[in-house]
């Protein structure tokens, strides 16, 4: 495993870090981790060098307004002595903030959650225009001293969605140690973007990738996209092309992927522990240039699969409407039978009432209940 500088806080984290948000489930139901397949994972990457572990308070739960599971099972992998082994990073559930007394609250609690004294990377969770301010007023930069000066926290960061205007303001209002940034080769001027990326280098954050894979949509994609990489003169798989391309990046420390399978696990830490920064080739990045503006002409709706919307009140599965409509448009209407499945369980676009609470949620700011229509349109 290859290591990198983690800016202004001096630690060193593995290209790879470990995101627990996706980890395997039974039944399909992402509030109940397969605990014992996920805790052969994480000890198995930890075992290989990877020492960043990424979680969060609704991670693995049922809802945003209440605490998942995540927290809960990163506490239970980290015994036996893994937890010296890594970093821990979790969030502060900024949308749930009223008032100071609330973040002690809940940093509190995550504490006794993840049964730990301190938290290595504690990040504010999902910053954008309509949290920031009532944020401020609430006492957040003298919670964050406290925390770090009594030592609940040993470094404090953020993760964001917005804009980049936003995004610089917010870095410059704090001493923040580190980021965590949507950022993919198609999302190059999407949200914080590159602007955002190399702004925050200068400020000496340490820079944390989310999204690298948007989702596993960048695993697998459309024809016109892969015969783009079928140019190159080596060949290798679109998901390691997009990792590659991050890790290319100097300005980048760890790039967190929610790996559920041994397979994905194992072919990650290889790409990680093979790639150094600046080991692409001009043609090579001049590949990537092509095989975005592509990619996006392919693409309906700007869905990542994040789940941030989710559970819908009326039922709708709204990551897999959008993924199924996204691939029926990319790969063809064979992928459209897909979305029996979502009516067979009562998950289907139609059933949206539109009453917006996804909307409040949703980091790409997509107008859901519109492309819901869209969805129903086409399948139903």
């Amino acid at each position: 495993m290859l290591y990198r500088k983690f800016g202004k806080t001096n630690e060193m984290v593995s290209a790879l870090g470990f995101g627990c948000m996706r980890l395997p489930t039974i039944d399909n139901d992402y509030s109940k981790i397969d605990e014992e397949k996920a805790l052969h994972l994480i000890r198995y990457a930890i075992d290989s060098g990877v020492n960043y572990v990424d979680t969060a308070y609704p991670y693995h739960g049922t809802g945003m307004d209440r605490g998942g599971n995540s927290e809960l099972f990163v506490a239970k992998a980290l015994k036996n002595g893994y937890r010296s082994k890594v970093k821990i990073a979790t969030k502060l559930p900024s949308w749930l903030i009223k008032n100071r007394q609330d973040m002690d609250r809940y940093l509190n609690e995550q504490l006794k959650r993840l049964e730990t004294e301190s938290i290595d990377f504690y990040l504010v969770h999902g910053l954008n225009s309509a949290l920031w301010q009532p944020l401020k007023e609430a006492g957040i930069f003298g919670f964050l001293d406290q925390a770090l000066k009594d030592g609940r926290i040993k470094h404090a960061g953020f993760s964001f969605h917005d804009t980049f205007d936003l995004f610089k303001q917010i870095v410059d209002d704090y001493d923040w140690s580190f980021c965590l940034i949507q950022y993919n080769y198609v999302d190059e001027d999407a949200q914080a973007g590159i602007r955002g990326l190399k702004y925050a280098f200068e400020k000496d954050l340490g820079i944390a990738i989310m999204e690298p894979l948007r989702g596993g949509k960048l695993a697998k994609v459309p024809a016109s996209v892969q015969n783009v990489f079928n140019q190159g003169e080596v060949k290798r798989p679109p998901f390691e092309w997009a990792l590659k391309w991050l890790w290319n990046q100097p300005e980048i420390s760890v790039v967190l992927s929610g790996m559920n399978e041994m397979e994905q696990l194992q072919e990650n830490m290889r790409i990680a522990s093979e790639t150094e920064a600046n080991s692409l080739k001009v043609k090579e990045l001049e590949m990537f240039k092509q095989a975005r503006t592509t990619y996006r002409k392919e693409l309906k709706i700007g869905c990542t699969g994040c789940g941030y919307c989710m559970p819908c009140p009326n039922g709708v599965d709204i990551p897999s409407c959008f993924n199924i409509f996204n691939n029926y448009h990319m790969f063809g209407p064979a992928e459209g039978g897909f979305y029996r499945m979502l009516k067979m369980y009562g998950q289907e676009a139609s059933n949206c009432l539109e009453c917006g609470i996804c909307e409040e949620h949703c980091p790409q700011s997509i107008a859901i209940p519109e492309e819901l229509k869209n969805v129903a349109a086409l399948f139903e």
